[in-house]
């Protein structure tokens, strides 16, 4: 009998999230990283404002811009850590409680007013072997994501995944600026049992 396909399910992890909250809020004000935060280069798939700071990348990026840094994705399993990890203790805990592959990890700020339209990332999903993971940081009642027709109950704090390979949207029509950190990685066998054993929706 086949695994039903999961639109989305919440995941266990400890997260500290004043500590986490804290952290991403001194990035945002480094001078040194104003220039690092990049638009989406996918323009068409959102109206608004919608930003990335890459926290991973592919090796042979590590000097690049951060553009590349954070959307170019080639073939390899080099990944590595970008420097500003290194000042980011709570979002490091995170990483070590997955035990998986992670591949890119990015802050991904949605500006108040914005949206992602309706799109799929295709072939992103655990039945093609990669997980998107998602930890709200600043986020609020007025932010809706959307996957397959369904609302994710997102609460700022919380560890999620979802199938990006299905039709997926999301709308920040708050007054504050929602703030996610979005981790890929590769789903080996622990983190598709995590997935498989959680509250499926």
């Amino acid at each position: 009998m086949e695994n039903p396909v999961i639109s989305f399910v919440k995941l266990p992890c400890a997260i500290q999230l004043a500590l986490l909250q804290a952290e991403v809020e001194s990035l945002l004000h480094h001078p040194a990283l104003v220039e690092a935060w990049v638009d989406h280069v996918n323009k068409n798939d959102y109206a608004g404002g919608w930003d990335v700071l890459p926290l991973r990348c592919q090796q042979q990026h590590l000097n690049a811009h951060p553009i590349l840094q954070g959307f170019a994705i080639a073939d390899g399993d080099d990944w590595e850590n970008l420097p500003v990890l290194e000042q980011c203790p709570a979002i490091a805990s995170i990483f070590n409680q997955l035990q998986c592959p992670i591949k890119a990890a990015r802050l991904m700020r949605l500006k108040a007013g914005a949206e992602i339209k309706p799109h799929r990332d295709h072939e992103l999903s655990i039945e093609f072997g990669e997980a998107r993971l998602h930890v709200p940081i600043h986020t609020s009642a007025a932010v809706s994501f959307i996957v397959d027709n369904k609302t994710i109950p997102m609460r700022a704090g919380e560890l999620w995944y979802f199938n990006a390979d299905q039709i997926h949207e999301v709308y920040n029509r708050g007054s504050e600026d929602r703030i996610n950190l979005v981790i890929d990685c590769v789903a080996n066998e622990w983190l598709c049992k995590q997935i498989r054993s959680g509250v499926s929706q």
